[in-house]
């Protein structure tokens, strides 16, 4: 194992104890999340949660019986809240190469089976580098969604954890994940930084080379679904960052053949039912894609894709076929998918 990859373990198996310990806010989620998450996480553990240093919300909808693979999962937070919303039918597996973190996921999982009603466990964890998934025993095309929080940025071979993602997802099956994201690229004298690196601030990647990785990967259309501008709270952290800016993001990226480099226009539309559960006046695919309840709305080829040949399929009417190119289409994406005027806020 490298040694980037012990000064990892040491710092998220030793030197870090609970999010106390923490010396910046990158590795803290911004928002407070919705309300049925947070019923999910009031039967989750104490000592799970206290040992939590995800950077967002990388719980999607519409879960019910899936397969769910968590990288980094850690002390297993999110894959207790996502064990919860799958069901007794579904199954969460999580994976993280840090022994401690290991232990208090795995003390933990007949408890929370027992808390949630289950007559037998649906989670279990699974010890392993998220940059070697294609040496673990995981069935390639057997997991409907793969999370993760704020764990990509401490992988060296990025391109490599993406690549194993693709060949892990079923057809029509999506990561959901957030990270840490920088508006520049990080200077190798920075991402030698231990700290700096331990907590998640210079393995981040400039946002555009992430969207290059993601395309060759086979994640043609990568989605931003919440992005918030990260505040170090750190002098000395902050001086060695210089003007460097960095976002906590959600991102969803889609294994769906078919998709396009660029919003194009067929002359689509579709109408969301108001059928998912937790989302029944609105459904949010992203940041820039809204769907009220009964209203038809055009789209372009790529977000029809999304909602067409994934899960989300029987909760939308379908309009418009693919016999006619109309050109580009006007209402998707901008330059930086980042908001830099947005308001930060502390833990």
């Amino acid at each position: 194992m490298s040694t980037k990859h012990e000064e990892v373990k040491d710092y998220y198996g030793k030197e870090l104890q609970s999010s106390e310990d923490l010396k910046t806010n990158a590795c803290c989620t911004l928002e407070a999340p919705p309300k049925y998450i947070q019923a999910a996480l009031k039967k989750v553990h104490d000592e799970v949660q206290m040992k939590y240093y995800g950077c967002g919300l990388c719980i999607p909808s519409q879960l019910e019986g899936l397969r769910i693979l968590d990288l980094g999962s850690g002390s297993g937070r999110d894959c207790y809240i996502a064990a919860q919303l799958v069901g007794q039918e579904g199954e969460v597996v999580g994976v993280d190469m840090t022994d401690e973190q290991l232990s208090v996921a795995n003390q933990y999982i007949d408890h929370h089976a027992e808390v949630f009603g289950y007559k037998y466990a649906n989670t279990k964890f699974v010890k392993g580098n998220i940059e070697k998934l294609d040496e673990l025993d995981l069935e390639p095309g057997s997991f409907d969604v793969i999370i993760s929080n704020c764990v990509i940025n401490l992988a060296t071979d990025k391109d490599k954890v993406l690549k194993d993602v693709y060949n892990l997802l079923k057809p029509g099956g999506e990561m959901y994940f957030s990270d840490v994201y920088s508006d520049r690229r990080i200077s190798t004298e920075l991402q030698a930084d231990p700290v700096l690196w331990g907590e998640c601030l210079s393995g981040a990647l400039y946002w555009n080379d992430f969207l290059k990785t993601a395309r060759k990967a086979g994640f043609t259309d990568p989605r931003s679904v919440k992005n918030n501008p990260i505040t170090i709270e750190n002098d000395a952290l902050q001086e060695k960052c210089g003007n460097i800016q960095f976002f906590s993001v959600t991102y969803r990226l889609f294994k769906i053949d078919g998709l396009e480099e660029d919003c194009e226009d067929y002359g689509q539309a579709v109408a969301y039912k108001g059928s998912i559960e937790n989302n029944n006046l609105a459904f949010d695919l992203d940041d820039h894609h809204n769907f009220p309840t009964n209203k038809v709305m055009t789209v372009c080829g790529n977000t029809y894709k999304m909602l067409h040949d994934t899960r989300f399929a029987d909760h939308f009417d379908f309009y418009g076929t693919w016999d006619t190119h109309y050109g580009i289409f006007e209402g998707c994406g901008g330059a930086m998918p980042f908001d830099e005027g947005g308001e930060a806020s502390c833990c």
